[in-house]
């Protein structure tokens, strides 16, 4: 299904327009981010621009622009395999037209394979590259380390550490707290984080379709015990916005992060909003 956004493409003529003096990030909405540094170097994070799977999962929050609105990028990150984190019609466009790499462990990669994005969008096998944890790379100014996540709803989720001389920020994908965060809490100083944020609800059951208690995002309490164990100074919640019956209040974490040390602080934001390193 061709994907139509009723928003136009000012966003990302504001990410191609913007010229931040660090490092300038924006909120695509779901767990999506575009990442801008001072030199010009772009990349995207598990960008989705599909509407789910109706009526099972039904996109709660606008589509912000189209794939083909995207001129330039250097690289995708795919922090794991599913749907809304690698999307052939949502990124091979993107990087079809912009020559851009996705990074993303084999399970990602793998879906790249099973869509066919090298004969559906014309994307080059060589556009596709596999990493793990422990590698790292380089983008421009920007310093990238594949690490450990806890998702185990996933085939192999990483997370991403980015470092540029204006600080560090992390994406964990859809983690969860566990014994993989705290490694990377001692080992890095982040300087902002993203964590996805989710209730419980009522989804039907991929086969049968009949509704199933179903988790796939940490909740209140869940996301600061990562953001404590990373020890972020900033913590973005993301995620809370996507899902029919999985949608949470980001505010309420204020409450649950009032009495610890980390994360110093709670920035709330909604699809379309920059924040910066």
């Amino acid at each position: 299904m061709p994907i139509h956004s009723d928003w136009g493409d000012w966003l990302p003529r504001a990410i191609h327009d913007a010229r931040p003096s660090g490092v300038a990030i924006w909120y695509l909405g779901c767990n999506g981010f575009a990442l801008k540094a001072n030199d010009g170097t772009t990349l995207l994070i598990d960008p989705y621009l599909g509407t789910g799977d109706p009526p099972r999962t039904v996109r709660m929050v606008p589509v912000p622009f189209e794939p083909d609105d995207i001129r330039y990028a250097d690289a995708i990150l795919a922090t794991h395999e599913h749907t809304d984190h690698v999307h052939g019609p949502s990124q091979a466009p993107i990087l079809a037209n912009t020559g851009a790499t996705l990074y993303g462990p084999d399970a990602s990669i793998a879906v790249t394979a099973d869509e066919d994005w090298t004969a559906e969008w014309t994307v080059g096998a060589e556009q596709l590259v596999e990493v793990s944890e422990g590698v790292s790379f380089e983008l421009g100014p920007l310093s990238i380390s594949v690490e450990p996540a806890n998702d185990p709803d996933a085939d192999h989720p990483v997370s991403y550490l980015i470092e540029h001389d204006a600080g560090t920020f992390f994406h964990g994908g859809d983690t969860k707290p566990g014994p993989a965060l705290e490694p990377i809490g001692n080992r890095y100083d982040i300087d902002l984080g993203v964590l996805a944020l989710g209730s419980v609800g009522m989804i039907p059951d991929k086969e049968t379709r009949e509704p199933t208690l179903t988790q796939w995002y940490a909740d209140e309490n869940g996301v600061i015990e990562a953001a404590r164990s990373l020890q972020l100074d900033r913590l973005l919640p993301s995620h809370w916005d996507m899902w029919k019956g999985l949608t949470a209040d980001p505010t309420a974490l204020f409450d649950h992060a009032r009495s610890f040390e980390h994360p110093r602080t709670l920035e709330i934001v909604e699809i379309g909003d920059r924040v910066d390193l």
